[in-house]
């Protein structure tokens, strides 16, 4: 049974999440309903992340198994034209190698966050980007994402319905900066806590609003308590960026 391999990129505003769900539409849903249409096969797809309402993605990888060979050409094409007129794409397919898991073979994740930072409200990028229209300080937020780096126990950045066993993740990088009338962060790691990316947005928000100082935000992280936590960034900045295999991707040509 071959096992293949989907690079997506989708609009998560008008999805309840990626995860098949009895509330609303999902991103999962509608994948696995044109895999259906594609080819008559019902499957679950299983994803390297699984993004919340309203969240984007610019590089999910999802596997799944089918009975037949397809062409990974003849897949997305027809995948996309099912998909249509849905804001998700397949920007890749390929044949991935026995062993290959989406979720637990993948090395690091990378999310990136947008804040368009002026005073006039966005209109092309409405539903893109955290609007903040006071000037914010990305110099000591670049100083006060660095505590953030590292080995940490997130409990205070982590929701409350997170199902992780443990709290303590390892935060590879952690980066701010100004571009044009956007603030941006990036995170990278193996994996993330639920809604610990949004959390800690929230956390640097406050820094380069100066309502927080850095010392404030180590102290909140040190607490290791939800209570101590900054307002949590809306949904509509976070996109799922990336998902990194290193060399052992397992995927075939």
């Amino acid at each position: 049974m071959p096992r293949y391999r989907l690079t997506l990129e989708y609009d998560g505003g008008p999805y309840v999440g990626f995860q098949a769900q009895a509330n609303g539409p999902t991103i999962q849903d509608t994948l696995e309903a044109a895999i259906a249409a594609f080819c008559g096969e019902r499957v679950r797809v299983r994803a390297a992340g699984r993004t919340d309402a309203g969240v984007h993605a610019a590089g999910q990888v999802v596997h799944l198994d089918l009975e037949r060979d397809w062409h990974p050409e003849v897949m997305m094409s027809a995948l996309n034209a099912h998909l249509a007129p849905a804001p998700i794409v397949v920007l890749e397919a390929a044949l991935a190698g026995e062993g290959f898991d989406a979720r637990l073979s993948a090395r690091r994740r990378r999310y990136l966050y947008r804040i368009l930072n002026r005073r006039a409200p966005p209109t092309t990028l409405r539903g893109q980007v955290w609007h903040i229209s006071r000037t914010l300080d990305d110099g000591e937020m670049t100083a006060a994402a660095q505590i953030l780096q590292g080995r940490r126990d997130f409990t205070t950045f982590r929701d409350t319905a997170c199902q992780a066993r443990s709290p303590v993740k390892t935060l590879d990088e952690a980066l701010v900066w100004r571009a044009g009338d956007e603030v941006r962060l990036s995170f990278t790691a193996r994996s993330f806590l639920h809604r610990q990316v949004r959390s800690m947005v929230g956390a640097l928000a406050q820094v380069g609003l100066g309502r927080w100082s850095a010392e404030d935000l180590a102290a909140a992280l040190e607490a290791r308590d939800r209570s101590a936590c900054a307002p949590v960034a809306p949904a509509a900045g976070l996109t799922l960026l990336a998902v990194d295999y290193g060399e052992a991707e397992f995927l075939e040509t």
